[in-house]
């Protein structure tokens, strides 16, 4: 992929931000197990990428000021500012022993920082373009990376070395997720599917195939059996990998969905969209349990706490006349949903 169209997907992807700043924002149901607990300020420019450390005393934030900031859950406070990345930082991710963060950005690297002292390790360059995404497999040997060239690459997590590249999807791969068991890789892309590859041998296996623009985030159920997926067809889908076929299609919000994520259980399912809210989701159902009017624009990133008590959502708190944002913001919510029936 030429770097036009990484650029073009960067103007897409700002056209949403911006177009959402200028719709009024919908109210949340007065009875909701969605409540707002903290709000987290700091970065200057939207957040876009969130993770929480696995012990779950940090939260990881990517912003388009091209900082990461690391907060101390307990106290709200930032602890620390990684400063390396040119430009956007797309994703953020932590090792699983959480003494690692990968950050992915505008300047077409993956930089690997040690978490305890903020000093950087590494910076792993292959692709041609920007990268959107990156991601720990869940025993920390590999890092796959998704990026506007149309490849997902594979990266040796202890020496950088590129390990393999996945080519397949006719234009950007905006985000990527290994399964819980770290044998498949899922990836989705600005052609409107998923792809699942075998992590081993990087063979296509399925895909996925539904959405109807571009597919921005995925999010495996815990027990690797379901793929959620958000696209800017304002709708989610959760899928059964066994049969690669849609379970359901959540079409509740009124805008893009830019973000998703799994509860710890499974039992819950979170976005956040263009639209200006966050949702909570009986996984199970496909049923909306919870709605919350989240910040001043889209909702580019949502992660649950490890505990699942929880849920993170970033994006703007704070926009000039023109819809720049000016103050990146996080809100903390309890979400304490109960789901309709169990999984």
């Amino acid at each position: 992929m030429k770097p036009n169209l990484s650029r073009l997907f960067f103007l897409l992807f700002a056209a949403v931000l911006l177009a959402a700043s200028s719709q009024p924002r919908p109210k949340a149901p007065e009875s909701s197990c969605l409540k707002l607990s903290r709000a987290l300020t700091g970065h200057v420019g939207w957040v876009m990428a969130l993770a929480f450390s696995p012990d779950g005393k940090i939260l990881a934030s990517g912003s388009q000021d091209g900082t990461v900031r690391l907060w101390e859950l307990s106290t709200g406070k930032e602890a620390r500012v990684l400063r390396g990345n040119q430009g956007t930082v797309w994703g953020v991710s932590f090792s699983p022993e959480g003494k690692r963060l990968a950050s992915a950005g505008d300047d077409h690297t993956i930089k690997l920082w040690e978490v305890a002292s903020g000093r950087e390790l590494r910076t792993l360059r292959g692709h041609a373009s920007y990268v959107y995404s990156v991601a720990f497999s869940p025993d920390g040997k590999l890092l796959a990376s998704a990026g506007s060239d149309a490849t997902v690459k594979l990266w040796d997590a202890a020496t950088g070395q590129e390990v393999r590249t996945l080519q397949g999807h006719a234009k950007w791969v905006s985000f990527a997720a290994f399964s819980p068991d770290g044998k498949t890789l899922a990836s989705a892309a600005g052609d409107g599917t998923i792809k699942l590859w075998s992590v081993s041998t990087g063979a296509e296996l399925r895909t996925l195939q539904g959405h109807a623009d571009t597919v921005a985030a995925l999010a495996f159920s815990p027990d690797g059996k379901k793929l959620a997926s958000a696209s800017w067809d304002h709708s989610l889908k959760i899928w059964d990998l066994a049969t690669g076929k849609s379970l359901h299609t959540l079409s509740q919000h009124a805008n893009a969905v830019m973000a998703v994520a799994f509860s710890p259980d499974g039992k819950l399912l979170a976005s956040g969209s263009a639209d200006k809210t966050v949702k909570i989701w009986d996984a199970a159902l496909g049923l909306e349990l919870a709605s919350s009017p989240a910040l001043v624009g889209s909702i580019p990133a949502v992660a649950f706490s490890l505990d699942g008590k929880t849920l993170a959502a970033g994006g703007c708190g704070q926009t000039d006349d023109d819809g720049a944002c000016m103050q990146g913001a996080i809100n903390l919510y309890s979400a304490q949903c109960s789901v309709h029936s169990g999984q």
